[in-house]
């Protein structure tokens, strides 16, 4: 799995990169072709509070999934990418079994 991280509009500190390779790295227990996971993570509109992205974009032989999350800390909207990468992958690979 190729790991990817790019932060946009800011510089991302070595414990934010290291936090999110270690929750993106906990798919690999769902689903182990994953190929890459690119992860982008934005300031937007920088007078709200809740102004921090994160993209996440996982690539698959066959598919890719994708998520974005928008919150307070960059921290939580990784997890809840992770969160929702993980009921597309659950589905996917129900589709799969299915076939």
């Amino acid at each position: 799995m190729k790991l990817r991280v790019q932060s946009i509009n800011f510089d991302a500190t070595k414990a934010l990169e290291s936090y999110v390779e270690k929750k993106t790295k906990k798919l690999i227990r769902l689903f182990d072709e994953i190929m890459h996971v690119e992860v982008y993570l934005k300031v937007v509109k920088p007078e709200t509070a809740t102004n921090k992205e994160a993209e996440i974009k996982i690539s698959v032989p066959s598919a890719e999934f994708f998520a974005s999350k928008v919150c307070d800390t960059f921290e939580e909207a990784v997890d809840l990418s992770v969160e929702a990468l993980e009921k597309q992958i659950v589905k996917f690979k129900e589709k799969l079994s299915k076939k």
